[in-house]
């Protein structure tokens, strides 16, 4: 799988560069302004801070004390873990194992970080809806059926997560087949999950605010990757980038391709020639936005390495 993966990358990559000029690509690349790429970091890091206590709040509804401090901790080891392993998923395995203890079960812990990533997906879906509907992406060549797929995937999530929100209980028989393989443990699951999605049933408030947060830190990367671009002095609107960026999340999503290399460049270069923008931007757009991530996240090694020092 794993050799698969890196095939389709390069082959991705070695396909959109065949394409361009790569000196050129290159020449724009030492051309970008460095304090605003600095900027562009600090919004970056300002997203952190927001996934962060989006995930506190998602424990806080759960009765889970931890110290916000940790959290951010352990989120910055899993953003290192997913930009560095071959894995989109190594770091919630992170996540889950540092907060399996406080939470008292490994079910609940990953129960948390599984909502973090539903109510990350539709904050996606959500934010790339609104900004296609507001491009007026109906009247280009091409996109005109963009607004309406979008919404119609977001009001598809919200249908197909709603039962399980409102009848806890009905959604745990539905589980019940599940205990012919192994009844004792299914069972103590499904009742944990039972529980969970009960705490969220009596506290619709903290399920708002955690989804509103979710909209606010996919917002904070378009802002990103808006900073990025006025860096590159490519000429792109806030809403253009509004859509293509979560697109871009969305897209990587899919175990396909070696942490969303290839896939995201070619995500990037379909919906800029869309917009009449050459594949040269898309692509340097996307790898320089990439690589800011990248060293961002090596801060998860510090703190990585510094516990295992302690």
């Amino acid at each position: 799988m794993l050799i698969t993966k890196v095939g389709v990358s390069i082959g991705l990559l070695w396909l959109l560069f065949s394409r361009i000029d790569v000196s050129t690509l290159w020449k724009s690349a030492r051309q970008a302004s460095l304090p605003w790429l600095l900027v562009a970091l600090a919004v970056y890091a300002v997203n952190v801070l927001a996934s962060t206590w989006r995930w506190q709040l998602l424990l806080d509804a759960q009765g889970i004390q931890v110290r916000n401090r940790f959290l951010l901790g352990s989120l910055l080891v899993a953003l290192f873990f997913n930009n560095f392993l071959p894995s989109n998923i190594g770091g919630d395995v992170i996540r889950i194992r540092d907060t399996a203890r406080p939470a008292g079960s490994k079910t609940l812990a990953t129960a948390v970080v599984l909502m973090d990533r539903v109510l990350g997906l539709m904050g996606l879906v959500l934010v790339a809806a609104f900004s296609a509907t507001v491009t007026g992406a109906n009247h280009r060549p091409g996109m005109q059926m963009w607004p309406m797929w979008l919404w119609m995937g977001f009001l598809a999530g919200a249908a197909a997560s709603a039962p399980a929100l409102l009848a806890p209980a009905g959604f745990g028989r539905l589980l019940q087949p599940l205990t012919v393989f192994h009844p004792e443990w299914v069972t103590e699951r499904i009742e944990t999950l039972t529980s969970f999605l009960s705490r969220f049933r009596n506290r619709p408030i903290a399920l708002v605010g955690c989804f509103g947060g979710a909209v606010v830190v996919q917002a904070s990367m378009v802002v990103f990757f808006f900073f990025v671009a006025y860096a590159l002095h490519l000429h792109l609107t806030f809403w253009d980038l509004a859509v293509i960026v979560p697109l871009s999340f969305i897209v990587q999503m899919l175990p396909v391709s070696l942490n969303g290399f290839g896939i995201r460049e070619a995500t990037y270069a379909f919906y800029f020639k869309s917009i009449g923008q050459p594949i040269e931007s898309a692509i340097l757009m996307s790898l320089v936005g990439t690589a800011l991530v990248m060293a961002f996240s090596l801060s998860g090694a510090a703190v990585w390495f510094a516990r295992g020092h302690h």
